[in-house]
């Protein structure tokens, strides 16, 4: 468990790092509450190895969205027109609501997870699977750890813009993704999207769109001023709701070896993640890595993550044995931007 100290330090980040110049409301919230002992104190029920502001500030969230009548949502651009963005007192407001549902909030720490399903980064996720696909010219099968309510499972079933008017991937979905490409070097897109012929998703909690509080959930997990997002996420999750994918709850290492038996050797292993291993212990970190190396000696696999030992995105692959470790660029947190680094040169 975390110390109070350590708990006022991570708000004081995510306020600095995370929020600033993307969130006005949880910035200021953030840093109120890491000076604040009473709300530190709420905080600390937080499940460990979950990223306790992201928790916290989603479990009030949801409880405002769920209906919880109280002043503190004039605050909140999902929840009323015209929020008020005069922030003086909204800190009080936050912390009166805390005390009122105190017990209510303890119990959203204890028992949910920070499982963001963001869209967006499907935009970087579009062009590491072209240039994966182009490695090899094989059919793709995706696993996705920790893969929530599976919407990045279906990044091959939305459309893609970077600035132009050039679409990328299914050009008459209803889902359209934008994002900007930074630096000289621009991704080798794919005019359509690869083939999929596998999507399993694991997750400790595999989060069911069909079901209201889950929903819920990962809505009150979207921040309150960005109605893109949660404008996509309620797209996305209309178009996979009514899709055909693998989910199996549990440990998304332990469970890897098992699933790759069932994947035809017709397609090429596609693990990934984002936004996941920071909430991984080291030690599994190098389990994950060591059974991709034992995939690797029998069959080609191919390992797309980001925030594993730094923020940059990654891939690491095996083909005909051989290893291979590639860094693909910068990821900004919700995709709205990211930088490409590598070339496009076929193994074939």
């Amino acid at each position: 468990m975390c110390t109070k100290e350590q708990i006022s330090n991570l708000f004081r980040n995510f306020s600095i790092k995370e929020c600033k110049g993307s969130s006005d409301l949880y910035e200021y919230l953030s840093m109120k509450i890491a000076e604040d002992e009473e709300v530190l104190t709420l905080s600390s029920y937080a499940q460990v190895g979950q990223p306790v502001p992201n928790l916290l500030l989603g479990a009030v969230h949801y409880l405002l969205l769920a209906g919880k009548e109280h002043h503190l949502k004039t605050y909140y651009s999902s929840l009323v027109e015209n929020a008020d963005t005069n922030l003086n007192k909204a800190f009080d407001h936050f912390k009166d609501f805390c005390k009122e549902y105190r017990e209510e909030i303890i119990t959203l720490l204890q028992t949910k997870l920070v499982q963001t399903n963001e869209v967006r980064r499907c935009a970087y996720l579009y062009p590491s699977f072209c240039y994966i696909f182009n490695k090899v010219k094989k059919p793709l099968a995706l696993i996705e750890i920790g893969t929530s309510s599976g919407l990045q499972l279906f990044w091959d079933q939305y459309s893609y813009s970077y600035g132009t008017d050039e679409m990328y991937g299914n050009i008459n979905s209803n889902v359209h993704v934008t994002s900007e490409i930074r630096g000289e070097n621009v991704p080798h897109f794919l005019k359509e999207s690869p083939s999929v012929v596998e999507r399993i998703g694991l997750d400790l909690h595999v989060n069911d769109l069909h079901n209201e509080e889950d929903y819920l959930w990962l809505r009150a997990l979207i921040w309150p001023e960005h109605k893109e997002r949660l404008e996509m996420f309620d797209q996305a999750a209309s178009l996979v709701k009514n899709e055909s994918v693998q989910f199996i709850e549990g440990d998304g290492v332990e469970l890897l070896s098992s699933i790759i038996e069932q994947i035809s050797e017709e397609a090429v292993i596609c693990i990934f993640h984002t936004h996941v291993a920071n909430q991984i212990p080291e030690q599994v970190k190098h389990k994950l890595e060591k059974q991709i190396q034992e995939i690797g000696a029998k069959r080609d696999v191919f390992h797309l993550y980001n925030n594993m030992w730094d923020r940059d995105l990654h891939i690491d692959y095996y083909i005909n044995g051989n290893e291979y470790r590639e860094t693909v660029g910068e990821t900004e947190g919700h995709g709205r931007w990211f930088s490409w680094k590598i070339g496009n040169e076929t193994l074939i």
